[in-house]
């Protein structure tokens, strides 16, 4: 049993915690982005390879999704405001180290560590936001205003990365977290109560240490595969990942206080719903790298410019929302989370079509709004499924496997786009920039491909499933699992 918030909270009072928890969200997805736009400044200033490069993204993810159910049992039991305040300091600490480095490896370590203080954060944020709202109207309210923020959090970061390194520099991409940290920590002390998950609260140990050390592994083979999948070092690290996942699996079946109670993944709605969220990790955290380098090395658009170019979905994703929740009581997340991702993908497809003499208006921009329309329907009422029925003891848990299952599907995707641009780049006969838009062609083709995946999944697992009848249930919340 979760330890309750104070009796009928002020609903102002809800707002403003919904409003500081949404900032947490944005915080940590852009966070994912926001560097991308500057890395080609960062590189020839910290004079890091293109090996580097790729790790200034990629230590962050990793580190994220490798501690986030770790990160969410320990909000559940020692406090979620807790640990939300300390993830916040963290984060905002690692920020400033990562702003002031004076190398590439050092950069590397400080955005590491940002993903390790939000994985404690990110969680602690998202279980308070399900205990703060547990039921009702203003509940499906919060959760749409909730996962707009987390769609538009990778292209916001985009943006915010253009004008940062055009008119401050490169290393204000980091330290401008700071600002967002005071806020967050001021908010959270005024407005946001605190809860935990009461009991026997034992830590899950070799839960921690299988599920840390497999997704690492895991994602770590992934990375190396852009050498060869066939390398030796790739399949020993993917074999590893994928051994050590299985023996978390099985410690959990076994232990008493596991770290993720298999009962958030074994129905069968809720799972479609997590593998979903990796898909759109994908996109947002694969895809939109070489969204900014198509902008910045081909079209030749400067930071601010490819930056604000990137907008172009997310003003398409905050414009669909209001009609994406409207619509959600009357036809349920299924129809939803099946169009969406095929509006998206044909997005996706039409940025394939991108040529080295094409412009932003023509080939790139209807792209991106198609992939915004399709990716509101999604995010609309993704976490409300994904979170649905969950027990406020196991919130935290829940929470957390949300965002490792973007984090570690984004890291993933940046992987294994990586291996195909470099291959497609390679194999391309034409000059220079014709084999760069070959390369990122096929990035977009990819993602489209993954994104047919999802509808496929919404399709077949987010059906025949009812929530529980309940008075207090906002207008077609009933429909969260039907079709």
């Amino acid at each position: 049993m979760s330890t309750p918030l104070p009796s009928s909270p002020p609903d102002s009072r809800r707002w403003w915690a919904l409003a500081v928890l949404s900032l947490t969200q944005l915080v940590v997805v852009l966070d994912a982005t926001i560097v991308n736009v500057a890395l080609p400044q960062a590189q020839e200033d910290l004079g890091m390879t293109d090996a580097q490069r790729q790790w200034v993204i990629t230590a962050y993810v990793l580190a994220f999704g490798a501690l986030l159910l770790l990160g969410g049992r320990i909000a559940d039991y020692w406090g979620r405001r807790r640990s939300y305040l300390v993830g916040m300091l963290g984060f905002g600490a690692a920020s400033v180290w990562g702003g002031l480095a004076h190398s590439g490896t050092e950069l590397i370590l400080a955005r590491g560590l940002q993903g390790v203080f939000a994985a404690l954060l990110a969680p602690a944020a998202l279980a308070l936001l399900t205990v703060t709202f547990p039921s009702g109207r203003d509940r499906g309210t919060a959760f749409a205003v909730f996962g707009t923020v987390a769609g538009t959090g990778a292209a916001v970061g985009l943006a915010l990365g253009g004008v940062l390194t055009q008119f401050a520099g490169w290393r204000w991409c980091l330290l401008v977290n700071v600002v967002f940290v005071v806020v967050g920590v001021v908010g959270a002390l005024l407005f946001v109560s605190e809860s935990r998950a009461d009991g026997d609260n034992r830590y899950d140990v070799a839960g921690a240490v299988t599920v840390t050390f497999g997704l690492g592994s895991l994602v770590y083979g992934f990375t190396l595969a852009e050498a060869g999948w066939g390398s030796p070092d790739t399949l020993v690290f993917l074999v590893l990942g994928l051994v050590l996942l299985a023996l978390f699996v099985l410690v959990e079946s076994r232990v008493a206080q596991p770290l993720l109670p298999l009962r958030v993944v074994r129905d069968r709605v809720r799972a479609g719903a997590f593998l979903i969220q990796a898909i759109i990790g994908a996109v947002f955290i694969g895809m939109t790298l070489y969204l900014a380098f198509h902008l910045q090395i081909v079209l030749h658009l400067s930071p601010l410019l490819a930056g604000l170019a990137a907008l172009g979905m997310t003003l398409a994703t905050t414009a669909t929302a209001p009609v994406a929740a409207r619509l959600f009581p009357k036809l349920g997340a299924r129809v939803l989370m099946t169009t969406g991702p095929l509006i998206a993908a044909a997005g996706m497809l039409h940025l394939t079509r991108i040529t080295p003499e094409g412009g932003y208006w023509t080939q790139v921009l209807p792209g991106l709004v198609a992939a915004g329309i399709g990716i509101a329907f999604v995010l609309v009422p993704l976490q409300n499924v994904a979170l649905s029925g969950i027990a406020p003891h196991d919130a935290g848990a829940a929470s957390a496997l949300v965002n490792s299952a973007m984090q570690i599907g984004g890291c993933i995707a940046l992987s294994v786009f990586t291996t195909l641009y470099i291959a497609t780049v390679e194999n391309s006969d034409g000059p220079p920039l014709r084999a760069l838009t070959d390369g990122y062609a096929a990035v977009f083709l990819a993602t489209a491909v993954v994104l047919l995946l999802a509808a496929l999944v919404a399709a077949t697992m987010l059906r025949g499933h009812r929530a529980p009848p309940s008075s207090d249930r906002a207008p077609g919340e009933e429909f969260v699992h039907a079709g």
